[in-house]
């Protein structure tokens, strides 16, 4: 890790970081929403905190969906990029999902801090003895594929759903 990347911390979603969320949510604008956790309604922000500790907990899950955990890249008080990692995969998310849904601020993109939110990410995962990591991304984001591979992704297998491709990697601990 550079000297560069020892001032971003990840941390659980906490009260201290809701006006960077609110400002995170309006630069995303109108462009679809990575992790799915940045749809769930924040009206409430003590609210919206809770729902995302019961959902690490199992206690509230989407239909279709499995218990995760939600971490926030972080700088001082700004809040950079959002890692959901969910504890285990159901048929569905093993088939197109993958352990890891993310996403990083618009004017923190091309900067490294999406590898690095993905590498700290994996690691919480190692530490919760997930082996093999699924990550899955589109085929042609280039980008986000150039991603997975910084961190020891390997090239599983490619499927198609509905008219895009997803590529999808295994990360082995």
């Amino acid at each position: 890790m550079t000297e560069r990347n020892l001032d971003w911390e990840l941390v659980v979603p906490a009260l201290r970081y809701e006006a960077s969320f609110r400002e995170y949510l309006a630069e995303l604008g109108n462009e679809e929403r990575y992790p799915f956790v940045l749809d769930l309604d924040s009206t409430d922000f003590n609210a919206y905190l809770q729902q995302l500790d019961d959902l690490s907990k199992g206690h509230w899950v989407p239909e279709g969906g499995v218990p995760s955990s939600t971490y926030w890249l972080v700088k001082g008080e700004t809040l950079i990029g959002v890692a959901n990692l969910r504890h285990y995969l159901n048929d569905n998310i093993a088939h197109v999902g993958g352990h890891i849904g993310m996403g990083v601020r618009p004017s923190y993109r091309g900067k490294g801090l999406s590898s690095l939110l993905l590498h700290k990410t994996v690691e919480i995962a190692r530490s919760r003895s997930i082996n093999p990591v699924h990550i899955h991304c589109y085929t042609n984001n280039l980008p986000s594929n150039g991603m997975v591979l910084s961190v020891g992704g390997v090239l599983d297998s490619k499927v198609t759903e509905g008219n895009v491709q997803v590529s999808r990697y295994l990360v082995e601990n």
